[in-house]
């Protein structure tokens, strides 16, 4: 999480959430996305693992990009990256804010965008405060627990390299599954 802008302009389609579907942190910020009601005015352009090459690419025939993408014979997330900051050399991590017109990664650590999703974008966007002040202390360890055996447990199940770190990961993941499922219920 190189890129960790706080700073955006309320405008309509000035900004893209750049994700890949079968990241579980990008999840996270597309639900905030629609709950929020941000989905005319935050676009969405998606990316897909290449497991060949260890990186995110955009379509190959690019006719899934918007208009006003500028560098659609991008290949690859990393290459997006290093067209947006050209002395950027880490890894192009999803999700990405990117600011259409300044051409460049506003942030891209879920947390942070989650938190611009739900109180940077003022009249635009709609439903309920995700953050409320009162609430912020539970919400804040839930989001703790949540990333270590959720949103990391997956990957920790996916590239476990014993059974038994796969068992652990998998045992911790669905606990917590199952506690958020009994906090939801009720």
């Amino acid at each position: 999480s190189a890129f960790r802008g706080r700073e955006i302009t309320a405008e309509p389609g000035r900004y893209y959430l750049i994700v890949g579907m079968s990241c579980p942190w990008a999840h996270r910020t597309l639900v905030t996305r629609v709950l929020k009601g941000l989905t005319d005015a935050v676009r969405v352009i998606t990316v897909y693992p290449s497991t060949d090459e260890g990186r995110w690419l955009f379509e190959a025939d690019q006719s899934g990009l918007p208009d006003d993408f500028p560098w659609a014979d991008c290949r690859s997330l990393p290459e997006f990256y290093g067209r947006c900051h050209p002395d950027y050399t880490g890894r192009g991590t999803v999700p990405v804010l990117w600011d259409s017109q300044t051409q460049t990664i506003v942030n891209n650590e879920s947390a942070d965008i989650i938190e611009l999703l739900n109180s940077g974008f003022g009249e635009l966007a709609s439903g309920p405060d995700l953050y409320p002040d009162g609430l912020r202390s539970q919400i804040d360890t839930l989001n703790e627990k949540i990333y270590a055996t959720v949103n990391n447990g997956v990957y920790r199940c996916g590239f476990a390299q014993t059974q038994s770190a796969y068992e652990q990961a998998v045992g911790e993941l669905f606990a917590t599954l199952d506690e958020l499922d009994g906090m939801l219920a009720s």
